[in-house]
């Protein structure tokens, strides 16, 4: 169990990378190739030895459209894999939950951060949960499910608006016994979003910065870049994503989360370093969990 005020990571020197591992059968961007138990785990310990600063595990595909898992099966799926890695890797290791069940055996496991895309909304026990067992904490915005999440995509102004229900969320987190500084926001690029909605936050993440709270961005292969790529399937927006990346970087982003670690290492170097001759530097000290 990580210990209150334990640093789990460095935030600000330098843009950190998050490696995602969907231990699905219906992932949308690599195709649940990693429902395989072992080879899930040996993807996680190589992005690992390419580089990449957190490993980001999750069992439920919340693409748009889908329905929700139930948390036995969920467990079923992330179980071996969280286990492994939580005595072998070496770097953070996240869960990618929403549900108090998952996220309880998981940070018993080894994890140490749990990322909600619900911002602790969906379910009412993960606020208290993060709180007593000294966690980090992931909030995404969203609205709705991701059964129909783009029917609440209205907005007159999507950063204002993105940025005031995500303040929402952090009081409720601090509220709940979270302190700030295990906080980390991520404004749900793709989710209850339209492409230009996606594109506006992207092209404007640095407003966020006002939320006193270092900030995550999730753009890696998501559909809202068919919007200047054409159609495509998801494999095949890597040079999308590392555009959309380096605008983050550019932007303020503490961690990005991508799929293709070694592709999008190079991608932030170089961000960092453009950023970092320009006195860009996003300073945001350590994230405790």
């Amino acid at each position: 169990m990580p210990l209150p005020g334990r640093e789990v990571l460095r935030l600000g020197r330098r843009t950190l990378v998050m490696g995602v591992v969907n231990v699905t059968p219906d992932s949308f961007a690599d195709g649940g190739v990693r429902l395989d138990p072992a080879r899930a785990i040996d993807d996680a310990l190589h992005m690992e030895a390419l580089g990449a600063d957190v490993i980001d595990v999750g069992g439920e595909s919340t693409r748009p459209g889908a329905e929700p898992l139930p948390a036995a099966e969920e467990l079923a799926r992330v179980g071996p894999v969280v286990k492994a890695l939580g005595k072998r890797l070496r770097v953070p290791l996240s869960i990618d939950t929403y549900k108090g069940r998952v996220a309880a055996e998981a940070l018993d496991w080894g994890a140490v951060i749990v990322n909600d895309i619900s911002a602790l909304s969906y379910d009412s026990t993960l606020a208290a949960l993060v709180a007593r067992r000294g966690a980090a904490v992931v909030l995404m915005h969203t609205r709705g499910r991701p059964r129909d999440m783009y029917r609440e995509a209205d907005y007159r102004d999507v950063v204002a608006e993105v940025g005031g229900e995500l303040r929402e969320r952090l009081a409720f987190a601090m509220e709940a016994g979270i302190p700030a500084q295990s906080v980390l926001l991520d404004p749900g690029i793709g989710f209850a979003k339209k492409p230009e909605h996606s594109s506006a936050v992207v092209g404007r993440l640095h407003e966020l910065a006002v939320l006193g709270r270092p900030l995550l961005a999730g753009v890696s292969r998501k559909s809202f870049l068919q919007r200047s790529l054409g159609e495509r399937v998801p494999s095949e927006r890597e040079f999308g994503t590392a555009a959309a990346v380096t605008a983050c970087v550019l932007a303020g982003a503490h961690v990005v989360r991508v799929h293709g670690v070694r592709e999008m290492l190079d991608v932030v170097r170089v961000a960092d370093m453009l950023r970092r001759d320009a006195g860009l530097d996003s300073g945001a000290g350590p994230w405790t969990g």
